[in-house]
């Protein structure tokens, strides 16, 4: 473990079955002060009304990509918490690529072993990304041929869609790139979660799925205020 920081890592697990679940938070709650298991949820839909109260740093949750339904309660919890995701990897499927061009931060096998889960859950909130050098040359190769069809299909500038309101978070967001959202937020003088919102409405009318997209977006259509 690295040296201790000055407010411990609260960690949030979903999903787990129990007896995963009891070794992971005896795990985390064995760490303190570095760690702090801050609760645990079944599912993502019953987590999300909760965010605001818990203020988790790090989500370590459990995805099956065999459900649908759990796969969009998990696109909607990474654009709702500014919590960091990693997800626990139950097998092969393209839908764990979705989650993380949608802003999770890092996969982990179930089998990893538990000081592997400890480094990944320091690295992603450090602001990290905890994949392997062939998971991000493959993820690169998605988005730049994702970006190649929509180039194809779009040729009008979206921004005209956005409201007065969305046009200056869109553009502060230009001027401040990797600012962090409460610095943000406070800038506009408007909440953290009311700016997820915001963002949430800008990426449906220019039709991107993160921020990465966003700058992508951004650096095409070479815009500025």
């Amino acid at each position: 473990m690295s040296d201790t920081p000055k407010n411990p890592i609260r960690v949030l697990l979903i999903g787990h079955p129990s007896i995963v679940h009891y070794g992971l938070e005896m795990l985390i709650t064995n760490q303190s002060p570095v760690m702090q298991f801050v609760g645990s949820h079944a599912d993502c839909s019953s987590v999300i009304p909760h965010l605001d109260s818990l203020t988790p740093d790090v989500i370590l949750l459990d995805m099956n990509p065999e459900i649908e339904k759990d796969v969009q309660a998990i696109l909607q919890l990474i654009v709702l918490t500014p919590a960091k995701v990693l997800i626990m990897k139950w097998q092969d499927s393209e839908l764990y690529d979705t989650v993380i061009l949608a802003g999770a931060k890092g996969i982990l096998e179930r089998e990893a072993r538990l000081d592997t889960i400890l480094k990944a859950i320091e690295k992603v909130h450090e602001g990290q990304l905890w994949l392997n050098q062939d998971y991000i040359k493959k993820l690169i190769g998605k988005l730049s041929q994702y970006d190649s069809e929509k180039s194809s299909t779009q040729g009008e500038n979206k921004v005209d869609k956005l409201t007065p309101k969305e046009k200056k978070i869109f553009f502060t967001m230009i001027d401040h790139a990797g600012t962090p959202a409460k610095v943000i937020a406070n800038k506009l003088s408007i909440s953290e979660s009311t700016l997820r919102n915001h963002l949430t409405s800008i990426y449906e009318k220019l039709n991107v799925n993160n921020k990465l997209e966003l700058w992508t977006y951004v650096h095409k259509h070479k815009l500025k205020q």
